[in-house]
């Protein structure tokens, strides 16, 4: 018998109870649960040539087939490795070699980036036509079930694995603090090979019988006409999307009617960003995670953002967290605190795949060591206030971008923008900021920096304001500000 929280058994409870809903809309391609069921036990019995344990790699966007291969995998025991189309072909000989997969399974127009390393392709007409190898053992709670790659934010990628517990315990935190129930329709736009692209709404909605859209990748126009279109009742992304929606022609005239609520993720959302939304009527859930706490820790609802703007939220259930300090590693038994966040739980990661070092940095005396520096108020709330290594300081001063950030991000003209501390034989660093203008904004480095002296200390002042066509980001849009660093 598989374990209690095993995820092979959602789609086959799914089909027991509903086996006519739909499960996945892919670009207009219905799948009911009874097909995405039957589909995945037979895919499993195929993929019972590879040994427990056995990685299956995969160069796809997101799709229908896909999801039959993650719940096949659950079905046998075996670990789903989504890999960034996004990456080069040498990023991803990279990750292949370090990951060792059975098999490489290529979208076709993927096939080049993936070169001589395709050994088959998905979907009916790929490894789902395979001979069937035989009846299917037992999947422990404890077995692995996907190794996802760090976007490389804070150093060279690591295969994060997640076990079926953890992406269990992940989603039934979730569900406590963003319900979800059978008449949902989910609206998948984050990139299956991010963590999102899983547990942050696709899998929970899979688990109470719900209808996932998926979306191929992020275009604002199609975006918003899916909401109509489709009556898409909740979504995901991070503030970038958001920020897109928000500026696009007919967001003022595009019926949201349907959409209940909105979880924001990977980022501070901008104070400004947030009002054009709430003015919309959308109930925005504003969280924090990490892929090794796969990935939801802190959560905040709607109606405290306004109380706590600028905040993460408070632990979700099952989750745990303290603040330590990040040169001692002293924990903060009172608050308010500052310091490094810590986090423990059922979800928290197995460790990285062949990597003992690095896990035994990140997982410490029973904690997750996140590396995100955080404030915590006398109420318990947690705000991020930055990473530890993109805080610098500035003639003795700690200084954090992201407070500097919002001051910019206030100014009209300003449609994004990322500081960082650069070497000065003075100060050892001061702040640049990186700028990018809306496309009607005209603003000069003169009024930005007369801004910031009005609002933060002095040494918190950025020096210098470098105006830019475009921030460097990762796949799913989170801001690269070590990438602009290493261009310093």
């Amino acid at each position: 018998m598989d374990g209690l929280h095993t995820l092979g058994r959602w789609t086959r409870d799914a089909a027991g109870r509903t086996p006519d809903r739909i499960a996945v809309d892919d670009g207009g391609t219905p799948v009911s649960y009874g097909e995405l069921d039957a589909r995945a036990e037979r895919l499993a019995r195929v993929l019972r040539r590879y040994p427990p344990g056995a990685r299956i790699a995969t160069l796809t966007g997101n799709s229908a087939d896909h999801v039959v291969l993650f719940f096949a995998c659950a079905k046998a025991r075996l670990v789903l490795v989504p890999l960034s189309w996004r990456l080069t072909a040498r990023e991803i000989a990279d990750q292949l070699a370090h990951a060792s997969p059975a098999v490489l399974l290529v979208e076709p127009r993927f096939a080049e980036l993936a070169g001589s390393f395709a050994t088959d392709s998905l979907g009916p007409d790929g490894i789902e036509s395979g001979p069937v190898a035989g009846p299917l053992a037992p999947v422990r709670d404890d077995d692995p079930l996907l190794m996802l790659y760090t976007s490389g934010t804070s150093g060279r990628p690591k295969g994060v694995v997640l076990s079926h517990a953890n992406c269990f315990w992940t989603n039934l935190s979730l569900s406590r603090a963003v319900p979800m129930t059978p008449d949902d329709v989910v609206l998948a736009m984050l990139p299956q090979f991010h963590v999102g692209g899983w547990n942050v709404q696709p899998l929970l909605a899979w688990w109470v019988g719900a209808t996932v859209l998926l979306a191929r990748g992020f275009d604002a126009a199609y975006v918003l006409q899916q909401i109509c279109c489709s009556k898409v009742t909740t979504m995901m992304g991070v503030p970038t999307n958001y920020l897109f929606l928000a500026e696009h022609p007919d967001f003022a005239a595009a019926d949201l009617s349907s959409l209940r609520r909105a979880v924001v993720g990977g980022a501070p959302m901008p104070s400004a960003l947030l009002r054009t939304w709430h003015a919309r009527g959308v109930d925005l859930i504003q969280g924090y995670g990490l892929t090794e706490a796969a990935p939801n820790v802190l959560c905040l609802p709607s109606r405290m953002a306004t109380e706590k703007l600028g905040f993460a939220g408070r632990p979700y259930p099952y989750v745990e967290v303290a603040v330590a300090d990040p040169a001692t590693g002293v924990i903060a038994a009172d608050s308010p605190a500052d310091g490094e966040l810590l986090v423990r739980g059922p979800n928290v990661f197995t460790g990285y795949w062949q990597d003992p070092d690095a896990t035994a940095h990140a997982l410490r005396d029973g904690w997750l060591h996140t590396g995100d520096l955080v404030h915590r108020d006398e109420d318990g709330y947690y705000r991020i206030e930055d990473r530890v290594d993109d805080m610098f300081v500035s003639g003795g001063e700690n200084v954090f971008p992201s407070e500097v950030e919002n001051v910019l991000y206030g100014h009209p003209a300003v449609a994004e923008v990322a500081v960082v501390g650069r070497p000065d034989p003075r100060w050892g660093r001061v702040g640049l900021a990186f700028v990018v203008r809306r496309p009607s904004g005209d603003v000069t480095e003169a009024e930005l920096i007369s801004r910031c002296r009005a609002e933060l200390a002095g040494y918190k002042v950025p020096k210098e304001i470098r105006f830019v066509g475009a921030l460097p980001h990762s796949a799913v849009g989170k801001l690269l500000r070590r990438s602009l660093r290493e261009e310093l």
